[in-house]
């Protein structure tokens, strides 16, 4: 394959991967506006990483075991969906906390950032399938690129979000958790019906 080719399509992968994870960031500095710029670089990280490391256990899969990953790729958007949900319910919640106690302030902690990691790139697997004539060199360069991707236009999403969040600070978890749903909601449509 040309490298050239590989970078454009590589680019676009990312981009159309990272808009899950871009929506997330944005509802996470709507949840935590004056969140840590080392916070913020965390999980632009692990929205990254995840972005990289699916796509490239998706084409190991296909090379190595295609069958059996045809059956957990049905389950995709099950597990997106029930995990965002989990995620925007427990979002929502918070904020009925925050507002009987507005001293109470919402705070992202590693697991919750982890699972979102997970959330928003579990249906990147698939494209170890868009992938899988791939080489080992440019299956690695191609995710790497897509990590790249998710990297920038996560660090786009959370500030973002750290506008929108100064703007709505009362709302803004509520606002998240929502967020968080809808996108559990489009994933399981769009796996399940498309």
């Amino acid at each position: 394959m040309d490298w050239k080719l590989l970078l454009t399509n590589s680019i676009l992968l990312g981009v159309g991967l990272a808009i899950d994870a871009f929506s997330v960031s944005v509802a996470d500095t709507m949840a935590e506006p004056h969140m840590a710029r080392s916070k913020k670089l965390l999980i632009a990280s692990v929205f990254a990483i995840f972005q990289t490391l699916m796509p490239l256990m998706g084409w190991f899969f296909v090379r190595a075991a295609a069958e059996r990953f045809l059956v957990f790729q049905k389950a995709i958007p099950y597990i997106a969906l029930l995990l965002l949900l989990y995620l925007g319910f427990k979002m929502i919640m918070e904020s009925r906390k925050s507002e009987e106690d507005n001293e109470k302030k919402v705070h992202l902690t590693l697991p919750v950032i982890l699972i979102q990691g997970v959330a928003t790139s579990i249906d990147a697997l698939s494209v170890g399938f868009a992938i899988s004539s791939y080489s080992t060199l440019q299956a690695i360069a191609s995710t790497a690129i897509i990590g790249i991707v998710t990297l920038i236009i996560c660090a786009l999403g959370l500030e973002a979000g750290k506008k929108v969040g100064s703007a709505f600070s009362s709302r803004a978890t509520f606002i998240g958790g929502i967020i968080l749903m809808a996108i559990g909601v489009e994933i399981f449509v769009e796996g399940v019906f498309f």
